[in-house]
């Protein structure tokens, strides 16, 4: 992994992307003075937005400020019908839809700014879906793709469909944090600024989960990483569905990691530094086997 810069604190401003016409809202963090290693880009969780990954309840909790000081840039971007899109998307779209705009988001932003070795996708819980279906759905797009890294996202839901959020219920909000003890004091009153609706159609598809997974998880090809908070109560995570949620992937490379001391929103709670930093050991090992993959290239003059 870099080492970590002495440079001041990143700066986080927030920008639009122009995906084939619907404008995303994103927060944008860059290495300070030099071209980024590569992008993260992080997907934020149904009925949040991009400002999940820039806890500010304590230093050194904001993925954003993490990422660019070890030399990445990290876009975290406000889903289809989240953000600027709401208003143009106030039903939100389907997975399969959702994909595609997300596709033509990054490469609006490919085409304006320096993208290194390429985009790792960081996910939440819903935005580990949209992830996992911008990965299969790669084709135009997929030598940039590097790996995925999600949380809070299994297979087999661990509550009844009629406990999932939707545009007029939150959820139980318990299994969102688990014990408060795992979050800051501020993270609760910062966290309201981060509150929005879930979308009708992204609600409507919540219950298909299951069913819709294994299709995805087939055509994935870039390596995956799944973290499991201590306290995850949305999804099963025990030894039996672990196993069947690695087993859906054909050609893909998987793991699965459990975070100590943890709930539901990891990367708002303590927790989120070591987390994040998992992340990006994680990216600096999909980095390397893409060095390690590539063709050996003989020395200048050299002989058999």
């Amino acid at each position: 992994m870099p080492r970590m810069s002495s440079h001041a604190t990143p700066t986080i401003r927030p920008i639009t992307l122009d995906a084939d016409g619907v404008t995303l809202s994103a927060l944008l963090a860059e290495p300070a003075g030099a071209v980024p290693r590569a992008v993260i880009v992080a997907l934020h969780g149904g009925g949040m937005r991009a400002g999940y990954f820039d806890s500010r309840a304590r230093p050194g909790l904001s993925l954003l400020r993490l990422g660019a000081q070890l030399g990445y840039t990290v876009l975290a971007v406000d889903r289809p019908g989240y953000g600027r899109s709401a208003a143009r998307l106030p039903r939100g779209l389907a997975l399969e839809e959702a994909a595609p705009v997300l596709w033509a988001a990054l490469a609006d932003f490919a085409a304006r700014h320096h993208t290194g070795e390429g985009l790792f996708l960081v996910a939440h819980s819903n935005g580990g879906k949209l992830a996992l279906a911008a990965a299969a759905d790669d084709e135009e797009y997929g030598d940039m793709l590097i790996g995925l890294d999600i949380s809070g996202l299994g297979h087999r839901l661990a509550v009844a469909p009629h406990q999932l959020p939707g545009p007029d219920r939150r959820g139980d909000w318990r299994k969102h944090w688990g014990a408060l003890r795992l979050y800051p004091p501020d993270a609760f009153r910062l966290g309201q600024t981060l509150i929005s609706p879930v979308p009708e159609t992204e609600a409507d598809q919540g219950p298909s989960w299951p069913e819709l997974y294994p299709r995805l998880a087939a055509r994935v090809r870039v390596p995956v990483r799944f973290t499991f908070a201590v306290q995850e109560q949305w999804w099963r995570c025990d030894d039996a569905a672990v196993a069947e949620l690695t087993r859906a992937f054909v050609t893909a490379p998987v793991r699965v990691d459990h975070q100590p001391d943890a709930g539901h929103n990891i990367s708002l709670g303590w927790a989120a530094r070591a987390y994040h930093l998992r992340v990006c050991a994680f990216l600096e090992e999909c980095l390397l086997a893409r060095v390690a993959a590539r063709p050996l290239r003989s020395p200048v003059g050299a002989t058999a």
